[in-house]
């Protein structure tokens, strides 16, 4: 990755003869076309007329200084980092507002049906996803395979993965509760459990024996040098209080705050390995702790995942342009609306599906008695109608739908009863599978 072209500071630009006269009534606003664009960028786009390129940042960054925010948190040489909040912030904040502390197509805070399986799918998600990024090469089947049945890793991948997963988990626990250094080392260990070359450096921060500093694998580029290990204690602690000042009378808007611990974690790399991976869970905590409580089921390292040089590329403008982190909020709003909308879309289709499995079952059997059946064996008729090869175990049916294994048992074995699905003994268990005329038996029903 190339270092981004150096954006001109401010001061230097209002040194330069007449350049200031140049922009005077501009009118100019923070962003470019809905962008907020670093010198990089706009270097290669025309001008506005009247205007040369370091004018026309100029009046970008005068823009951006009117309002902007400065934060507590600082970079190495002890200057805060800043925030102007753009009108495409404010729009996606608004978004995000609405759509991740209230309820998505009906599902609700506290469902206790679809809401645990839409959950569960979603942490698992962001499991893999948050461990791709940092080199699993685990596969999704497999990995879903691994959480779902409860087990055992095999590999470093699935072990960053199920790790993962055990660190999303932990962290619901602590909504109520302030965040702490300690709690962020114990997000760590347990991110990195059984992971590193040295199983100490679980839950500790780094020492000054073991100098952090980020290259490009590509051509060696240096692209970040850390703050020092002996500043790191100080600076988490600073941390942590940024993260629990909720109630300040300088209001930073919640999901700005959130995506600013995501940041500092991320420049600070206060740990050997997993700073990416602690950095995305402490985001979800922050979310949940101010009842962002549908972020839970919106995977951000999906989109990441699919972009990861944009993610890094909001790192460097940060750090490059005086600090300012409208570059990373902005990044980090768009990769949320995506998410979201990601989401959205998954629960439509779940939900057309759920229609239609609703519309197959509520009729009655060849008897003429109502069938009567609960979500998880509409859940199993409906797959099964997309996948009539498909075999169904017991303890597979358990570990989805997070039920007793008597419970799994008696789904699966009601289904047969009914004649929805075949009952087939392999060795010492039993096996179910759609019956070859399953759709037809189900349209019957209805008749």
């Amino acid at each position: 990755m190339k270092l981004p072209r150096h954006a001109p500071r401010l001061t230097e630009l209002l040194a330069e003869p007449g350049l200031l006269a140049t922009v005077i009534g501009q009118g100019m606003h923070a962003e470019v076309a809905g962008e907020y664009s670093h010198f990089s960028e706009i270097y290669y786009k025309t001008p506005p007329p009247g205007l040369d390129r370091r004018a026309w940042w100029l009046a970008l960054k005068l823009a951006r200084a009117s309002g902007r925010k400065s934060l507590p948190l600082l970079d190495k040489a002890g200057r805060h980092f800043s925030i102007t909040q753009s009108d495409s912030m404010s729009r996606r904040l608004h978004f995000l507002d609405r759509e991740t502390a209230g309820n998505i197509l009906g599902l609700r805070k506290g469902d206790k049906s679809d809401g645990d399986a839409y959950l569960k799918r979603s942490l698992i998600e962001e499991a893999m996803t948050s461990a791709q990024l940092e080199g699993a090469s685990t596969t999704r089947a497999v990995a879903k395979d691994m959480l779902l049945k409860g087990r055992a890793p095999r590999d470093l991948g699935e072990r960053m993965i199920a790790n993962n997963f055990e660190a999303m988990n932990l962290i619901r626990e602590w909504y109520d509760s302030p965040i702490t250094p300690e709690r962020i080392y114990e997000i760590h260990r347990v991110v990195c459990a059984d992971t590193l070359d040295d199983e100490q450096a679980a839950g500790r921060l780094r020492r000054e024996d073991e100098p952090i500093r980020i290259f490009d694998n590509r051509d060696g580029t240096l692209l970040h040098d850390p703050p020092p290990a002996s500043e790191l204690p100080r600076r988490m602690e600073r941390l942590c209080a940024f993260a629990n000042d909720t109630e300040s009378s300088d209001y930073l808007h919640p999901i700005v705050r959130a995506i600013a611990l995501h940041f500092q974690i991320g420049y600070d790399h206060p740990f050997v390995d997993g700073n990416g991976r602690t950095a995305r869970a402490l985001f979800y905590w922050a979310m949940g702790r101010q009842d962002y409580w549908l972020t839970e089921f919106v995977s951000i390292s999906s989109v990441l995942r699919k972009a990861p040089t944009q993610y890094a590329r909001a790192y460097l403008y940060t750090e490059d342009d005086e600090n300012d982190l409208g570059y990373f909020v902005d990044h980090q709003l768009r990769v949320l609306e995506q998410a979201v909308d990601g989401f959205r879309g998954y629960m439509v289709k779940k939900t057309e599906e759920a229609q239609r499995a609703r519309l197959l079952v509520t009729a009655t059997d060849s008897r003429g008695a109502k069938l009567k059946l609960n979500g998880r064996q509409r859940a199993v008729l409906l797959n099964a109608l997309s996948q009539p090869t498909r075999r169904y175990r017991i303890a597979d049916h358990q570990a989805i739908h997070q039920v007793a294994y008597q419970s799994a048992r008696n789904d699966l074995l009601e289904l047969a009863r009914m004649r929805l699905l075949r009952k087939i003994t392999v060795g010492k268990r039993f096996e179910f599978e759609a019956l070859p005329d399953l759709q037809q038996r189900l349209a019957a029903s209805r008749t």
